[in-house]
């Protein structure tokens, strides 16, 4: 038994009230977590004491118009929601759920270009499968955080670089980059060379970090060859209306080439020796035995093994 289960136990706390709990910690509001439960905003707000009281925290406080969790509430969030999740895998028959009539939200990790890609067709297939599914697409950070092991997400998609020895890990693809630039760029004539790529042309990074140089720059400097970088954007997606509006040479993972059509770019293969981009799932063990977990994980592998035979 975890420590918030034990506490849940010596606390007299209700199964019903940790459901609560967990759904006020993700809306950070007693308005939304009243809706989620179809409660009215009283009876929420009574639940909220109830639960202030039993863990003798304040849990949530005013801070302007909103409210947000305290330290002692963000270090528990992911222990109420892995108790919840186990007494829903628990009470689900032979594991499992009733799809159709689940009230849970999702928090998928990724980049911006994985959510802009795989968002809507996930989107739509919960809409059949499971509407009372809702999904949330959080980006990646300039910071390194255990999302998964806090609970921040339950699902991370993209090049997983995780040491974490709890988190599982489930490769699905490999993937290479791609330049990219404007139709009519002047590098697309003739034959491309790595002299070529690096001399003949201007260069934008993408990174999370603001970071100016990549692998691409160390395969280049092992041919004695270097590239001008004259700036960094945060995102792919972003990275594309620069490459469509000036003659700057950017990078793309082959797979979000329907972003770069849709812009009217043209990709081509770099010229360099490239280490390959392994892309996977990423989840906490927590959620192993969740049978709406597992309906997600199923839905991203599907839609990213699609997009990939598609790039190939």
């Amino acid at each position: 038994m975890t420590q918030s289960e034990t506490a849940a136990v010596a606390a007299g706390l209700d199964l019903n009230l940790l459901v609560a709990l967990d759904v006020l910690l993700e809306e950070q509001s007693v308005r939304g977590a009243a809706r989620r439960l179809h409660l009215s905003e009283p009876a929420m707000s009574r639940t909220l004491g109830r639960a202030r009281k039993a863990l003798g925290d304040p849990l949530l406080v005013r801070a302007g118009r909103q409210m947000v969790p305290t330290p002692y509430a963000l270090s528990v969030r992911a222990e109420v929601g892995a108790v919840v999740e186990r007494a829903r895998a628990l009470f689900a028959a032979h594991g499992e759920e009733d799809l159709r009539s689940l009230r849970r939200t999702f928090t998928v990790h990724g980049s911006d270009s994985l959510a802009a890609l795989l968002g809507p067709p996930l989107l739509s297939r919960a809409a059949v499968e499971a509407p009372g599914i809702r999904l949330r697409f959080l980006g990646e950070s300039h910071l390194d955080a255990p999302v998964l092991r806090e609970g921040t997400a339950d699902l991370e998609v993209g090049v997983i670089d995780t040491a974490a020895p709890e988190v599982r890990v489930e490769p699905l693809s490999v993937d290479r980059m791609l330049g990219a630039v404007r139709a009519g760029h002047p590098l697309l004539e003739g034959e491309l060379t790595a002299r070529r790529f690096a001399e003949e042309a201007e260069h934008l990074t993408v990174s999370r970090r603001g970071k100016l140089h990549g692998p691409v720059d160390d395969a280049l400097a092992g041919l004695g060859l270097r590239r001008r970088v004259v700036g960094s954007v945060g995102s792919f997606p972003a990275s594309l209306f620069f490459l469509r509006d000036t003659d700057l040479v950017g990078l793309v993972v082959s797979w979000c080439r329907p972003m770069t059509d849709a812009l009217g770019l043209v990709t081509f293969p770099i010229p360099l020796e490239l280490p390959p981009l392994p892309f996977g799932l990423a989840w906490h063990p927590r959620h192993d035995a969740d049978p709406a977990h597992a309906w997600l994980r199923g839905c991203v592998r599907d839609l990213m093994r699609e997009r990939a035979s598609a790039s190939l």
